[in-house]
């Protein structure tokens, strides 16, 4: 899916593609299956993720299920341009709602540029608004794949990000020990349990 460059011969074919969801729904597995395949078509693959981003390891991007590849860690949207040059075909960006909004014009210069864009991030923050550059990223792309965790209380599709800390800062670096996916029913109760107590 996705691996073919369709240029009719006139100009080389760029496109952006987003997968987005909760946490725990395989946004990144997902990404690094979509690199490591067009790895194995041998096109030309750089990977970046935002340096703020060390839950795992400071220079790959891992999946919650342990899957790894490398990266180029980055503080801002800008800079992935320094390491971009006319051999490469793919760009794989993680964690891209970390990114300031120059990540919306980086993606649309390299996808010009002929380069096929593979963006993967949270679409939503701990309180159900839209997280970042997300929505820009999704309204500008030709391909957008929005993926599911299961609700982790009632075993629905979850699409929330639920923070079970106390933190209301909007970026927490954290895993299951602050924060859990959920489906819409028991995210609403949540909140509304929170505002009793």
């Amino acid at each position: 899916m996705f691996l073919e460059n369709t240029s009719n011969g006139s100009c080389p074919q760029g496109w952006i593609e987003v997968i987005t969801g909760s946490m725990f729904s395989g946004k990144t597995e997902e990404l690094i299956r979509r690199l490591r395949r067009a790895d194995i078509a041998k096109l030309n693959v750089q990977i970046f993720k935002p340096a703020i981003d060390t839950r795992y390891s400071e220079v790959e991007i891992v999946s919650h299920d342990a899957k790894s590849i490398k990266s180029v860690p980055v503080e801002k949207a800008q800079d992935i341009l320094k390491y971009i040059d006319n051999s490469i075909d793919v760009v794989g960006i993680d964690e891209a709602q970390f990114f300031d909004n120059d990540i919306i014009e980086v993606c649309n210069t390299l996808a010009n540029r002929g380069i096929r864009v593979i963006v993967a991030g949270l679409d939503m923050d701990f309180q159900g608004n839209p997280f970042g550059p997300m929505p820009y990223l999704m309204s500008i792309a030709e391909y957008v794949t929005k993926v599911h965790a299961i609700c982790i209380r009632c075993g629905a599709l979850a699409h929330y990000s639920h923070r079970t800390s106390a933190s209301k800062e909007q970026v927490e670096l954290g895993e299951k020990d602050k924060y859990e996916p959920l489906c819409r029913q028991c995210y609403t109760k949540a909140i509304e349990n929170e505002e009793v107590n």
